[in-house]
């Protein structure tokens, strides 16, 4: 039996009709199931108790990106460049990481939810970039799939193990960043201009997170597939690098 990874979701109400979505991005999904996973969208409309009953059935879990964490969950007040923020899913999702990260259950996290990580284990964020750091960077770029920058990676860790690889290049779709890192969480890898692009929970089977969005380039480029594969070996029980 694949394994199953559970994937988070967003809120969305449609201008037109005032209908009420839970929602994901189609390429975190795909690149589970290129990867041997069976996906199981976890709804963010659902209370604790129902959250919990699911997660409880699932192998693992995958954080995706998306808005804007709350500020005030990292003891900050927002900044005037602060975007959408969505309240039920940051909720969900603080849950759904320290759950893991308690319980040892594979987890994987992608851009917003790098930084929601990063917040859930006790650190803080940087709401603006463009106001915040020097930086000659575009970390904000229109296309989905473009190679903007790279970033380099520490040589121990285990994102490197995965990558096989200490510097790649990567795209880059956020405004926001890893500010204070958490206690005990691993800084795994940098831009060019220090912004924190990765990082890792050395002592768990697998705890990762990526700043970047591999869920558009594992199509093209096999460093990325390796990210996806290593989460779903490791919560179909085989050991990640």
């Amino acid at each position: 039996m694949p394994p199953l990874i559970g994937i988070t979701t967003s809120s969305f109400i449609a201008p037109a009709t005032g209908w009420a979505y839970n929602r994901t991005y189609v390429g975190c999904i795909q690149a589970i199931t290129d990867a041997g996973g069976l996906p199981v969208l976890i709804p963010v409309s659902i209370n604790s108790e129902t959250r919990r009953q699911l997660y409880d059935r699932l192998d693992g879990v995958l954080l995706t990106g998306g808005e804007d964490v709350t500020p005030a969950l990292y003891g900050a007040e927002p900044h005037p460049a602060l975007g959408r923020t969505d309240p039920d899913r940051d909720r969900a999702e603080l849950e759904l990481a320290r759950w893991s990260v308690a319980d040892d259950r594979p987890l994987f996290c992608i851009c917003r939810g790098h930084q929601l990580l990063n917040v859930a284990l006790g650190g803080t964020l940087l709401q603006d970039i463009p106001s915040l750091v020097r930086t000659t960077i575009n970390h904000d770029a229109e296309q989905r799939n473009a190679l903007i920058h790279e970033v380099e990676i520490d040589s121990s860790s285990r994102l490197a193990a995965i990558l096989g690889a200490t510097r790649v290049p990567v795209n880059s779709l956020h405004h926001q960043a890893v500010d204070v890192p958490a206690p005990n969480l691993c800084v795994t890898a940098f831009a060019p201009d220090g912004i924190i692009e990765g990082a890792e929970l050395p002592d768990r089977r697998f705890v990762l997170s990526v700043q970047w969005h591999p869920e558009d380039l594992f199509r093209d480029y096999a460093v990325m597939r390796r990210l996806f594969r290593a989460f779903v070996e490791a919560a179909g029980g085989n050991p990640a690098p």
